[in-house]
């Protein structure tokens, strides 16, 4: 699987890093600040909120609801153009930060989605140190 993958891979950054051991080991941790408990995504230096450097991370319940989405019929890379169409979509997590991702385990059509709609974080491994959260809806 990790020489097969064909779509491009995120760059851990030193301030992603724990994100993706997390992610690595199935877990959905986002950033928190300590100083005025503002909670972000995607991984930063300072907290978005009041420009602190006091972050820690908190492990997210991984449960969200369908915020909005697009349904990708024209590949951006020709590493999805097997996957297509696919859902690219925002996910709105119980902790209230939004994050970009995939809605999988559902067709890729109009009538089946919804805003609104709960999911649930599933990990991809793409690689043994990248796994890529993705969702699906709750059955």
């Amino acid at each position: 699987m990790t020489s097969e993958y064909a779509k491009p891979l995120p760059l851990p950054q030193p301030e992603s890093d724990y994100y993706w051991e997390q992610a690595a080991n199935g877990k959905l941790v986002i950033q928190k600040c300590s100083d005025c408990d503002n909670t972000q995504f995607y991984p930063r230096v300072l907290c978005t909120a009041c420009n602190s450097r006091s972050l820690g991370w908190i492990e997210s319940s991984g449960n969200g609801t369908l915020f909005t989405f697009s349904i990708v019929h024209l590949p951006p890379h020709p590493g999805f153009a097997p996957d297509t169409p696919y859902i690219a979509a925002i996910v709105e997590l119980e902790e209230g930060v939004k994050m970009p991702s995939q809605v999988i385990g559902i067709e890729p059509e109009p009538d089946f989605l919804r805003i609104g709609m709960p999911l649930e974080v599933v990990f991809e491994k793409a690689t043994d140190a990248i796994s890529l959260p993705k969702f699906r809806p709750v059955e």
